[in-house]
């Protein structure tokens, strides 16, 4: 997690600030290799497991006891910031979407294409969310979109503090979807809640079928899983069925959607399921 990961600084909409105490900041601790070995183990294959102990995680000079404190500060401070953006979203009647992955995934392909398949059916603004450059949120409003970029630094995740602000400035449409495009990372942002409806992590075919073995807390977290560049797969050896078994060993209740942003196959499996999610989400507002 964030408390060993570097984070720095971040920054949303040219408006730069160290991150601290604010809420969607990270304190690191600088330290040296000691003699306290409770936090990793070597098996028997050799390998060396970081994370063994109960912090889960493994940081140079901090003792598992303070990763654990730390990382419930931080983590507390985001879930009231989430909290917040959630009763916004559902004064609103916004339906918002956090999309997560590795870089290169296709996941802004992926909203691209949605947004220009579902102009006349759904109004749908993005938050952009990388280190650096302002190339993604530039790709969607090419669409007629609105975005906005934040762009984070050394950050390495969206937080649910950098989110409220942008949605401040963004202001999107009473009843409309937000989707939030995070940083290209299969690990940090799965611990931070941005107030989002839903996790969809976006899972490229070329990435292999062992990814959500790999990085069990992001499909963990996740409600869908779309399994994008379905175009590669006559010229892959990657076996869809393992991957969505793999997928489901981490989380038995996922759903997997296995699309092509470039040529449109699955899209409107997708499209039936967003406004579908949508419709849901709007009545349970509307109930509470």
């Amino acid at each position: 997690m964030c408390t060993v990961c570097g984070c720095g600084t971040s920054a949303i909409e040219g408006h730069t600030h160290e991150v601290g105490d604010d809420g969607h900041g990270h304190h690191h601790h600088d330290g040296h290799h000691g003699d306290d070995h409770d936090d990793h183990h070597h098996a028997e294959d050799g390998s060396v497991h970081y994370g063994k102990g109960i912090a889960g995680v493994h940081a140079p000079g901090m003792s598992q006891e303070r990763i654990i404190q730390v990382e419930k500060d931080i983590l507390s401070k985001n879930d009231a910031y989430a909290a917040e953006n959630r009763r916004h979203f559902e004064r609103q009647g916004v339906f918002a979407l956090n999309f997560v992955s590795s870089p290169g995934s296709g996941k802004t392909s992926l909203l691209v294409r949605t947004i220009k398949d579902l102009k006349d059916r759904l109004s749908i603004s993005v938050i952009e969310g990388d280190q650096q450059t302002s190339n993604d949120a530039a790709r969607i409003r090419e669409t007629g979109a609105r975005a906005i970029q934040i762009n984070t630094g050394k950050g390495c995740h969206l937080d649910a503090h950098m989110v409220g602000h942008a949605v401040e400035d963004l202001a999107p449409e009473p009843g409309s979807a937000l989707f939030i495009e995070n940083v290209g990372n299969l690990v940090c942002p799965a611990a931070f809640d941005l107030g989002e409806a839903h996790k969809v992590v976006v899972l490229s075919v070329t990435e292999g079928e062992d990814k959500p073995l790999k990085y069990p807390d992001m499909f963990a977290a996740a409600d869908l899983m779309i399994l994008n560049k379905a175009d590669l797969l006559p010229h892959l050896d990657f076996n869809t069925g393992f991957c969505i078994a793999n997928a489901l060993r981490v989380n038995p209740r996922l759903q997997t959607l296995t699309v092509s942003a470039r040529t449109g196959e699955g899209m409107e499996a997708f499209y039936a399921w967003l406004e579908a999610s949508a419709a849901r989400r709007a009545i349970r507002s509307k109930v509470a």
